[in-house]
């Protein structure tokens, strides 16, 4: 068992105990995704796989509360922000912009690139060195915005 997989596992013995009902919710969403995941896929998966499945439920939390605010559906912006405050104590420590910044900058630098024909291959670069610890999205915005 991976060791991000296991602390969330350990995180939900902790909320039973504690009765904390908001993080034990959040927290069995969190393995339920992976388990999902590990059967879709039919391995076990290790933290780079459990980060990606994180990432995909920050962003849609994200998702969530741009929408429901739209709408104004205050109510269920606050269950999607708690559950995003829990969810995001597992995704590593993120980079400032200023270091998100820095590193695009650099990755230009390095790659030679000039126009937006380079996008794909600044992308992989930065995928490489940021997953997990930007916003790809805003990463994708700071590229084109340096480009053009």
């Amino acid at each position: 068992m991976s060791q991000l997989k296991q602390l969330i596992t350990n995180d939900m013995k902790l909320a039973m105990k504690a009765q904390d009902k908001t993080a034990l919710k959040a927290i069995r969403m969190i393995l339920g995704a992976i388990k999902q995941k590990e059967i879709d896929d039919r391995i076990e998966l290790n933290d780079s796989q459990v980060l990606t499945v994180i990432q995909k439920m920050v962003k849609q939390r994200k998702d969530s509360i741009s929408q429901f605010s739209d709408a104004g559906r205050t109510d269920l912006v606050e269950v999607e922000e708690s559950e995003l405050v829990i969810i995001n104590n597992y995704m590593p420590e993120q980079l400032s912009d200023d270091e998100v910044d820095t590193a695009v900058t650099k990755a230009i630098a390095d790659s030679g690139s000039d126009s937006m024909k380079d996008m794909g291959k600044l992308m992989g670069i930065l995928k490489v060195q940021l997953d997990g610890k930007a916003d790809m999205g805003a990463v994708s915005q700071l590229i084109k915005a340096k480009l053009s």
